[in-house]
């Protein structure tokens, strides 16, 4: 009988070695990014896709970590919160 939540998620090594593991942690830092920063700003999805040039739909699958993060698409978001883009390598 399980008690409680999950408070420790464990990946096995072999998943680890995936590109999909690999691509969905790509996806993770720009997701987090942009709700980050839109909460921050108190703006809804909508706001954010209208200032962007994007779907609602789309906006809130980057923030799922469902999209692969192109540098076009940043840059619209980064205009969006009227920032800049600094990619390091």
């Amino acid at each position: 009988m399980s008690s409680g939540y999950h408070t420790r998620w464990v990946v096995p090594s072999e998943h680890r070695e995936t590109e999909e593991y690999r691509a969905a942690g790509r996806r993770m830092a720009p997701a987090e990014a942009v709700y980050v920063r839109r909460s921050a700003l108190g703006r809804s999805s909508a706001e954010l896709a209208e200032r962007a040039g994007l779907s609602e739909e789309t906006v809130e699958s980057i923030e799922e970590s469902g999209v692969d993060p192109t540098l076009p698409m940043i840059e619209m978001l980064a205009a969006a919160f009227d920032s800049t883009v600094r990619i390091a390598p």
